[in-house]
Protein backbone atom coordinates (compact mmCIF):
# COMPACT_ATOMS: atom_id res chain seq x y z
CA UNK A 1 0.00 0.00 0.00
CA UNK A 2 1.52 3.37 -0.96
CA UNK A 3 2.16 5.99 1.69
CA UNK A 4 -0.07 8.96 2.41
CA UNK A 5 0.08 11.41 5.30
CA UNK A 6 -1.62 14.58 6.47
CA UNK A 7 0.32 17.57 7.81
CA UNK A 8 -1.88 18.11 10.89
CA UNK A 9 -0.01 21.28 11.87
CA UNK A 10 -0.97 22.95 8.58
CA UNK A 11 -4.75 22.36 8.71
CA UNK A 12 -6.62 25.65 8.54
CA UNK A 13 -10.13 26.97 8.05
CA UNK A 14 -10.46 29.45 5.21
CA UNK A 15 -12.75 30.84 2.57
CA UNK A 16 -12.13 28.86 -0.61
CA UNK A 17 -13.02 29.96 -4.13
CA UNK A 18 -11.70 27.53 -6.71
CA UNK A 19 -12.55 24.97 -9.36
CA UNK A 20 -12.84 21.28 -8.47
CA UNK A 21 -11.13 18.58 -10.57
CA UNK A 22 -14.47 17.92 -12.28
CA UNK A 23 -14.72 21.58 -13.35
CA UNK A 24 -17.40 22.60 -10.84
CA UNK A 25 -17.03 25.81 -8.84
CA UNK A 26 -16.34 25.62 -5.11
CA UNK A 27 -17.07 28.66 -2.94
CA UNK A 28 -17.06 27.59 0.72
CA UNK A 29 -15.76 28.19 4.20
CA UNK A 30 -13.78 24.98 4.53
CA UNK A 31 -11.06 23.03 6.26
CA UNK A 32 -7.89 23.05 4.18
CA UNK A 33 -6.18 19.69 4.79
CA UNK A 34 -2.71 19.25 3.27
CA UNK A 35 -2.37 15.67 2.03
CA UNK A 36 1.26 14.61 1.78
CA UNK A 37 2.08 11.97 -0.82
CA UNK A 38 5.78 11.12 -0.97
CA UNK A 39 7.16 11.35 -4.50
CA UNK A 40 8.35 7.77 -4.10
CA UNK A 41 4.69 6.64 -3.69
CA UNK A 42 3.18 8.47 -6.69
CA UNK A 43 3.92 5.71 -9.21
CA UNK A 44 2.36 3.08 -6.96
CA UNK A 45 -0.78 5.21 -6.44
CA UNK A 46 -1.09 5.70 -10.20
CA UNK A 47 -0.72 1.97 -10.80
CA UNK A 48 -3.70 1.35 -8.47
CA UNK A 49 -5.97 3.85 -10.25
CA UNK A 50 -7.76 3.61 -13.59
CA UNK A 51 -9.77 6.80 -14.22
CA UNK A 52 -11.78 4.97 -16.90
CA UNK A 53 -13.06 2.41 -14.38
CA UNK A 54 -15.86 3.38 -11.99
CA UNK A 55 -14.64 0.70 -9.55
CA UNK A 56 -11.12 2.12 -9.35
CA UNK A 57 -9.38 2.47 -7.01
CA UNK A 58 -10.25 -0.57 -4.95
CA UNK A 59 -12.09 0.07 -1.68
CA UNK A 60 -9.07 -0.91 0.40
CA UNK A 61 -6.88 1.64 -1.40
CA UNK A 62 -9.54 4.34 -1.14
CA UNK A 63 -9.92 3.62 2.55
CA UNK A 64 -6.25 4.48 3.18
CA UNK A 65 -6.79 7.97 1.75
CA UNK A 66 -10.20 8.45 3.35
CA UNK A 67 -9.03 7.45 6.81
CA UNK A 68 -6.00 9.76 6.69
CA UNK A 69 -8.19 12.70 5.71
CA UNK A 70 -11.05 11.87 8.09
CA UNK A 71 -8.69 11.31 11.05
CA UNK A 72 -7.12 14.70 10.36
CA UNK A 73 -10.53 16.38 9.96
CA UNK A 74 -11.79 14.87 13.21
CA UNK A 75 -8.72 16.04 15.11
CA UNK A 76 -8.91 19.55 13.61
CA UNK A 77 -12.64 19.89 14.27
CA UNK A 78 -12.20 18.87 17.91
CA UNK A 79 -9.44 21.43 18.59
CA UNK A 80 -10.56 24.29 20.83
Amino acid sequence: MPAIHVDQSQITVASVSTEDTDGSRVDEEAFIIPVVIPLSAVGEWFSLYDPASSSSPLAADSRVIARAVLDALKAAAEEP
